[in-house]
């Protein structure tokens, strides 16, 4: 995919790597040396989302950041399964190539349950695991969604609005972000970029189409298995980063982690919101820095 980087630049200066799946090109960033921090984001973000964990961590740990495939600078196909399993598929392929063992996970968003996919599949691989403002498991009753993001479901607008009019992109800058100052015009062109069309804004929509709602949309049957096997990481340290003013994962959200993993370190950011790492950065990558060393891998 190409897209116009020149004003952001200054703010995502990496070098861009590619793995090519059945013909189409996964990108990912791979910075620095060390035991390896697999960050995975959400919709609709991309790897620029992790820019400043990226530079504060770089300098001793490897970070690799790769973009979903529909996503950031990832091919873009029309006609591609975009589905929570493709993209833990993906992520095997990618762990595979670069050969990967030992692996501190950093998920946000869609990145938890695709992280976690992965994990349940290869809990070998696994040691860390820090979760920023996420879910991965079926909802209980009484923690619902926003309408805002249920309408997006609705057929033929959905569609329209998220890849015609662009609203999912530009409401999550709008809504995710409780720093408003933050929101530069090279922040903006950076979150923006990679969804400038129709064709480029697929992804987008289809991520909202796998959310798992109900039993019968197929990311539920994801959301199942990783949820019956979240026992079985809770001698993994976990660290769990948190923005409290999260218009879609409220609070109700982070007690459901605490509920099923308990042993879990937690961080409250209450000036925080669902784009946490833009409102937080400073105060959260000296907190992951502190995570890594108080439990150092064996």
């Amino acid at each position: 995919m190409t897209a116009d980087l020149a004003p952001f630049r200054h703010i995502y200066p990496f070098e861009s790597h590619f793995l090519e799946l059945d013909g189409r090109k996964l990108h990912y960033l791979d910075e620095g040396p060390g035991e390896p921090m697999l960050m995975l984001h959400g919709n609709p973000t991309w790897s620029f989302f992790y820019r400043n964990l990226v530079l504060g961590l770089r300098g001793s740990r490897r970070c690799i950041v790769p973009d979903h495939m529909g996503c950031g600078l990832s091919d873009k196909p029309q006609d591609y399964p975009y589905t929570a399993t493709t993209h833990i598929e993906n992520l095997e392929r990618l762990v595979e190539r670069l050969e990967l063992e030992r692996i501190t996970l950093v998920l946000h968003d869609w990145g938890g349950l695709i992280g976690l996919g992965f994990a349940r599949r290869h809990p070998g691989l696994v040691r860390r695991i820090v979760l920023l403002n996420t879910a991965a498991w079926t909802r209980p009753p009484g923690l619902y969604f926003p309408v805002t993001i249920r309408s997006c479901r609705f057929p033929g607008f959905g569609q329209f609005a998220i890849r015609g009019l662009n609203l999912f992109c530009l409401a999550a800058l709008q809504w995710a972000i409780n720093h408003s100052e933050r929101l530069t015009p090279d922040v903006r062109a950076g979150f923006l970029a990679p969804y400038d069309s129709w064709a480029n804004r697929v992804a987008v929509h289809r991520f909202v189409a796998d959310i798992p709602f109900t039993p019968a949309d197929p990311a539920w049957a994801v959301c199942r298995a990783v949820e019956d096997d979240l026992p079985r990481f809770r001698d993994r340290p976990m660290l769990i980063l948190w923005g409290m003013r999260d218009f879609c994962f409220h609070p109700g959200f982070l007690e459901r982690w605490l509920t099923l993993c308990p042993q879990a370190a937690v961080e409250r950011y209450d000036d925080a919101g669902h784009y946490v790492l833009e409102d937080a950065h400073e105060r959260i990558v000296p907190r992951i820095a502190r995570f890594l060393e108080e439990n150092p891998l064996p």
